[in-house]
């Protein structure tokens, strides 16, 4: 399976299974991002062929807090009320398949964020985040819900390593509704024993060092420590970090939520910061935004 990177060997001089080990194997974002699109883009065309020309259409709406815009806003139920209106549109345009709400909500009046995600159409909602999708996803019905991109991305990094879910002991440090609570879902119906941890979480090392599988989406840049890390474990880093670097012309680089250098030296793969979720996050909200469009001819035939 891991036709996307490239394995390396844990073996002594003699060739045998020896106390010297190389480092862990780097699980490729860029490069099986890459291998789903080439996927789906044989899918589209498919439904283009079959379906007269017919294509998955996806919207982004953003609110963003411009001058321009807010002269028309001057109340937060009045600034709902025109992303609600637009939330409307797009749910009820047959020829649009997804459409996902940019978070966080860029607006100088507050917006709940709940009231506006719950508002996408579940059969549109492929970011994943409505209550509706979130609910199969915890009950487990993974075939009738859209999941998460982030959790989705890392399911499909970890599959790429042919290491088996089913039986491990899986650690997911992060409890967000984007990436830690459905990411512990996934997990639990792939038939792993799920642990959750978070910033009350008082033993995290002991926590991280039992993983067979470790997905950290806590935001604090490197804050797993490579010395937790359980020998051969499947780590899979969500974080996206700023940290100072002189040596770069912006004064900054990124990190992950994991020490990647100290893990490397541990784990049996690893994803890199950045190249390793960032590119599977967009690959499959495009992924979802493909199943969407499935889903609607299957319901819609007659009209094609």
């Amino acid at each position: 399976m891991l036709s996307s990177v490239t394995h390396s060997l844990r073996l002594g001089a003699s060739g045998c299974q020896g106390s010297m080990r190389s480092m862990a194997t780097v699980i490729s974002g860029n490069k099986t991002s890459k291998l789903v699109r080439e996927r789906l883009k044989n899918e589209v065309e498919k439904m283009r062929s079959q379906f007269s020309g017919f294509r998955p259409s996806l919207v982004v709406l953003q609110v963003g807090d411009r001058d321009d815009s807010n002269l028309y806003i001057s109340t937060k139920l009045k600034a709902a009320a025109e992303v609600l209106h637009s939330i409307m549109s797009v749910n009820e345009n047959l020829s649009v398949h997804g459409l996902i709400v940019q978070l966080p909500l860029d607006s100088v009046n507050p917006i709940n964020t709940e009231l506006i995600t719950n508002a996408v159409s579940p059969d549109k909602d492929v970011d994943g985040l409505s209550c509706i999708n979130a609910g199969k996803l915890s009950r487990g019905d993974l075939g009738d819900c859209f999941i998460p991109c982030t959790p989705n991305g890392c399911m499909e990094l970890i599959r790429q390593t042919g290491v088996s879910v089913a039986g491990k002991h899986a650690v997911v440090i992060g409890r967000s509704k984007i990436v830690g609570a459905p990411m512990h879902d996934l997990l639990l119906w792939n038939h792993a024993t799920v642990t959750t941890c978070h910033s009350k979480t008082p033993d995290l090392p002991e926590q991280v060092s039992r993983a067979d599988i470790l997905v950290v989406g806590a935001g604090r840049a490197e804050m797993v420590s490579g010395q937790w890390v359980k020998d051969g474990a499947v780590v899979i880093d969500c974080g996206i970090n700023h940290v100072p670097d002189e040596t770069k012309a912006s004064g900054k680089r990124v990190v992950g939520d994991v020490h990647y250098a100290s893990a490397k030296q541990r784990a049996g793969f690893i994803t890199p910061v950045p190249g390793g979720v960032g590119p599977m996050t967009v690959a499959m909200l495009m992924e979802n935004t493909v199943q969407s469009a499935q889903r609607f001819l299957l319901k819609n035939q007659s009209r094609w």
